[in-house]
C-alpha cells in the first residue's frame, strides 16, 4: 500500500471526496485510498534533507522513545519537535506520553506509515 502526499486544500480533498461518491453511485469499484493533502509550504518542508532522513528512520520501527530518537539522530529537541509537530500535523506519526516506571513520563512517537511506499505529488 502507498501513502499518497499531494499539495492542496480543503477543497482539493472535498473534490477528490466527492470524486469518489460519484465512482460509487456509479457502482464501480473503488480501491482504499490513503491521500493525505498538503499545504504547499508544509509540503516543501515535508522534503527538507533532515525531514527525510527522519521519516527513513521511522520507517520499520514500530515505536521509539523521544530521548532515544534524539540521540539517534543527533538532533537538538527543538528541531527535531518542529520536525515531529509537522508529521503529526498531517498523521504521519502519532505522539503521545506514557509512565517510565520509576522515572515520571516520557514522550513516544508511533509511525503510521510503517514499511509502506510515500508519494509526494505536486502540480506547479
Amino acid at each position: 500500500m502507498t501513502i499518497e502526499i499531494k499539495k492542496g486544500n480543503i477543497s482539493d480533498f472535498f473534490a477528490s471526496a466527492k470524486e469518489t461518491a460519484r465512482e460509487i453511485d456509479e457502482g464501480k469499484k473503488v480501491t482504499r485510498k490513503n491521500t493525505v493533502w498538503v499545504e504547499s509550504k508544509d509540503l516543501m518542508d515535508l522534503l527538507k534533507p533532515e525531514r527525510t532522513r527522519l521519516v527513513k528512520y521511522l520507517r520499520g520501527k514500530k515505536r521509539i522513545v523521544f530521548t532515544d530518537l534524539l540521540n539517534d539522530m543527533k538532533r537538538t529537541p527543538v528541531s527535531l519537535n518542529r520536525d515531529l509537530n509537522l508529521l503529526s500535523k498531517y498523521q504521519l506519526i502519532r505522539i503521545y506520553k506514557e509512565p517510565n516506571p520509576g522515572h515520571g513520563i516520557h514522550k513516544v512517537i508511533e509511525p503510521t506509515f510503517q514499511n509502506q511506499k510515500i508519494e509526494i505529488r505536486a502540480e506547479i
